[in-house]
């Protein structure tokens, strides 16, 4: 459960302004656009403030409780990250190492120069897709709900949407992705996709254990986040589940089977749900350093200061290097925009970083527009 643990005086916050995001996020709710929230802030390692509003199930009239779990999406993408860079501590693999080395089913995976979905003209890869790549979004993967490229047309051919095939393990769904055509060559521009599955799966294998179990085992269980999985547990009330809605509340019931048990691809990406109590225990764990609450560590606080730096080549921002889909893009590459989506990481060292950046981005010239599809 969310219990405040200190007056926000104490630890330098104003209990009136934080007010102020309580009323208007109710407004939000008030006006029909959001059917409820819950919100938490915290400094030190302290919990200052709790707010909630409006429901979790509207036509159930259930409120929001502190108890109510999320579906977390892309919030998944700094656990797989973390776990990566826990078996990297270890020694387990080099981030410039090519992910064939475990996943061979991108060796052969070609790269989009032009041409439609159904007849795409292919290069091979110049660069392989190396770890870091994952870890970066520079791999050349992408999303199907994109709508903004031939290669984003192709997953959703193949049932890459909002989803995976039905069925699909991520074994099979790796190696379905490994088989359309990159947006771009390895490391040489930024794109939000499927990279953090793809970790997922090379965490997977790496540690020769679903990905679910290295989380309790790396993650979860050093922190104590009791609440968190991929879909909801046996034992879990099934009414704490917060519906998923469209703007203007509006029920995805086509969505609402997803999260209630455990799925057969278990999406590094964005397939966990979780409370904000539990969630609150893992970016307590960044702020501390990768400390856990133990005395113990999930990350070395080294490690840590590394991910949240900005690993962009030559510190280039979004707007002049990737291709800006959506308004969070433009906070990906800070600290804070790790924290709440993915990790951005490069070579641990500076000769291998040198190396990476020149067989990467930072010799290669731009892609001409022809060829470039922005929104």
């Amino acid at each position: 459960m969310l219990t405040v643990e200190t007056d926000p005086a104490d630890v330098g916050l104003d209990a009136g302004r934080l007010a102020r995001l309580d009323a208007r996020l109710a407004r939000w709710v008030d006006d029909g656009q959001l059917p409820g929230f819950l919100v938490t802030v915290a400094r030190g390692g302290r919990l200052a403030h709790v707010g909630t509003h409006g429901h979790r199930d509207v036509e159930a009239g259930l409120p929001v409780t502190p108890d109510t779990i999320w579906r977390i999406f892309s919030m998944t993408k700094p656990v797989t990250s973390v776990a990566a860079m826990s078996l990297y501590e270890e020694g387990a693999f080099e981030l410039t190492d090519p992910i064939t080395r475990w996943l061979p089913e991108f060796a052969d995976t070609r790269v989009y120069v032009a041409g439609s979905a159904a007849k795409p003209v292919t290069v091979p890869q110049i660069e392989p897709i190396r770890v870091w790549h994952l870890l970066t979004h520079t791999s050349g993967l992408t999303y199907g709900f994109h709508h903004a490229h031939p290669v984003d047309a192709a997953y959703r051919a193949a049932g890459h949407e909002w989803g995976t095939p039905p069925g699909a393990d991520s074994a099979e769904v790796t190696r379905q992705w490994a088989s359309m055509p990159l947006v771009f060559q390895p490391g040489s521009e930024w794109n939000y996709g499927v990279s953090t599955d793809v970790l997922g799966r090379l965490v997977e294998v790496i540690a020769g254990k679903p990905l679910d179990e290295v989380f309790a085992e790396r993650v979860f269980g050093p922190l104590g986040m009791t609440e968190t999985s991929f879909g909801l547990r046996p034992d879990d009330d099934p009414a704490r589940l917060a519906r998923l809605y469209a703007p203007g509340v509006v029920p995805l019931t086509a969505f609402e089977p997803a999260a209630k048990q455990k799925p057969a691809f278990l999406s590094g990406g964005g397939g966990l749900v979780s409370t904000a109590g539990d969630y609150l225990k893992f970016v307590e764990m960044l702020r501390a350093g990768g400390a856990a609450p133990d005395g113990g560590r999930v990350l070395g606080s080294r490690t840590v200061a590394h991910m949240v730096r900005n690993h962009i080549p030559g510190n280039a921002d979004l707007e002049t290097y990737g291709r800006p889909l959506f308004a969070e893009t433009r906070c990906a590459a800070s600290a804070s925009g790790w924290a709440s989506r993915w990790c951005w990481t490069r070579p641990a060292t500076a000769s291998s970083a040198r190396s990476a950046t020149t067989r990467g981005a930072g010799r290669r010239p731009r892609r001409s527009t022809s060829t470039r599809s922005r929104t």
